[in-house]
């Protein structure tokens, strides 16, 4: 695999400081160049949302640093959980006086760091929520043991926006385990990423195979079965998010159909149109429709389909501005 990078134990952070030199919205804290900020920092008054992960999923994490999105983010070594200590340092630099609610995909590493990172912030006297992003329907048959992946783009939106709506810290916990709670996300991977560190493939996949369900880090997914078309694929996807939370007849939803790095953007419109038509046949308003790359695995090839369900609670909310350098919603 053919890479652009300079040293493989620098990848992380020279991508990280080229991203703050460039938009000068985001910065570093002095405590940590892992952790990511606004430029302003979080108005007073404000809750803070605090995120992060591993690096190499561009633009999650950092990439919602942002205006009406989070207020900072903690970045770990690629595909590895960042620190707990990175974690606290992101939510001191949140802390506008109205606390902080952490907000990040159901993985071990990043669980086990952002809870001690709340107990030490909860020492200092900053009140801290957490919700956890749990939207992969094919990684658990349990909501609560279930990845997240690019559904958490959607939450930290509506979180982000209930935030600076001015809602208190419990409010916009209860607002983003509410959109946590009505997000389904399912995905299939064609190509493995490669780690920069070894230059070996997180998984192999023959030329004429792809694999339903496959994670962002390439845990195993599903199924895997030979290469369909773009209708066929995305028709797998809604099927499954419809046999898990369909929505109803009615009901208004945001479809985000997100690439997993390699995917161009004319197949995930394919991929769009069909999803959008699968909805639309239910009878459901696709009140949203975001494509492009929201939550990637480097240079994986692949792609996911995202249905949040909008009550009359969220509607508002997803469609109030956010503005972030590495994201468009």
């Amino acid at each position: 695999m053919k890479k652009l990078i300079n040293q493989p134990g620098a990848f992380v952070d020279e991508v990280i400081s080229s991203i703050v030199d460039v938009h000068p919205e985001l910065r570093t804290s002095p405590a940590s160049k892992r952790v990511v900020t606004r430029t302003g920092g979080t108005p007073p008054g404000q809750v803070g949302i605090v995120t992060g992960g591993g690096f190499g999923h561009l633009p999650l994490f950092l990439g919602y640093v942002g205006g009406g999105l989070c207020a900072a983010a903690a970045v770990g070594n690629v595909f590895s959980s960042p620190s707990s200590e990175e974690m606290l340092i992101a939510t001191r630099e949140a802390d506008s006086g109205a606390g902080v609610l952490h907000l990040y995909g159901n993985y071990g590493g990043d669980v086990l760091n952002f809870e001690l990172a709340a107990e030490d912030a909860a020492a200092e006297g900053i009140a801290v929520r957490t919700v956890l992003g749990t939207d992969d329907v094919f990684s658990a048959a349990l909501p609560e043991d279930r990845r997240g992946v690019a559904g958490l783009a959607l939450v930290c939106k509506i979180a982000g926006a209930a935030a600076a709506r001015g809602d208190s810290l419990d409010q916009v916990a209860a607002i983003a385990q509410r959109a946590a709670d009505h997000t389904r996300t399912a995905g299939v991977g064609l190509s493995p990423t490669y780690l920069p560190t070894t230059g070996k493939p997180t998984f192999t996949l023959a030329d004429d195979e792809m694999e339903i369900g496959v994670g962002i880090h390439g845990e195993p997914g599903s199924e895997r079965i030979t290469i369909e078309t773009a209708d066929a694929v995305a028709d797998r996807l809604m099927d499954a998010i419809f046999a898990d939370a369909a929505p109803a007849a009615g009901d208004r939803v945001a479809l985000l159909v997100n690439g997993l790095g390699a995917t161009p953007a004319e197949e995930l419109y394919l991929l769009t149109a069909r999803a959008r038509a699968r909805l639309h046949k239910q009878n459901v308003t696709v009140a949203h429709t975001y494509v492009g790359h929201y939550a990637t695995s480097l240079e994986m090839a692949g792609a996911s389909v995202t249905v949040t369900t909008l009550g009359d609670d969220l509607a508002p909310l997803i469609a109030a501005p956010a503005h972030s350098p590495l994201v468009r919603f």
